[in-house]
């Protein structure tokens, strides 16, 4: 049997992030997304933990098997700066044509798309799609100016749930892979949401 010796690249720095909205209007997910993608390059970090249940089935006094399966994933952001009419329209708060935001109220938080990027060593980049996202909290803390500069950031957390019957949670490609699609750039892909091959193959092509 032969022995293969692997070298994958190791992470170098994360990229940008992007969200577009699904269009549903009574706050049910849709899987019908805007026309319009945002793009930002503010992260500093992204932390992503799965929330994942475990459960072990007994017989004849053993452990038979261990059932498992993850309910959601928790996506923590931080960032430099956010644009305020997004995290509004993601708060589910209440903008008027002048400019007011009302915050805090009965609004229904709206599901988004959310893509990320982490670029690895020798040029390879992973991208991802989380399809089917809610805004779980986010931060707001400012300090006062010193006479060096200091940055300050603030936290997004985002939830991401299952966006099929497979009960996935994300898509994504990896250029290091030898599957990686020939053509497929960093703007095709965040072009519009990933869900399925189909998709992916759209995306290839620019249709």
């Amino acid at each position: 049997m032969a022995i293969t010796t692997k070298k994958p690249p190791i992470k170098e720095t994360v990229g940008a992030q992007y969200i577009c909205f699904d269009q549903s209007e009574d706050g049910e997910y849709s899987g019908e997304y805007s026309e319009e993608v945002e793009c930002t390059e503010v992260v500093k970090s992204v932390t992503v933990t799965e929330n994942a249940e475990n459960t072990d089935v007994y017989s004849s006094g053993i452990v038979y098997d261990t059932d498992s399966s993850v309910s959601s994933t928790d996506i923590e952001v931080e960032v430099i700066a956010f644009p305020a009419e997004t995290l509004a329209k993601m708060r589910g708060d209440t903008v008027d044509e002048g400019g007011l935001i009302l915050s805090g109220g009965k609004g229904i938080r709206p599901f988004f798309a959310y893509g990320k990027v982490v670029k690895l060593k020798k040029g390879k980049i992973r991208l991802e799609w989380y399809p089917k996202c809610r805004l779980a909290e986010n931060t707001d803390e400012t300090k006062t100016r010193e006479e060096s500069f200091s940055e300050q950031t603030d936290t997004i957390t985002i939830k991401a749930y299952a966006f099929n019957d497979n009960e996935d949670i994300k898509a994504m490609v990896d250029s290091s892979s030898s599957a990686f699609p020939a053509g497929l750039t960093e703007e095709k892909f965040f072009g519009k949401p990933i869900l399925t091959k189909e998709d992916l193959t759209s995306a290839v092509s620019g249709s």
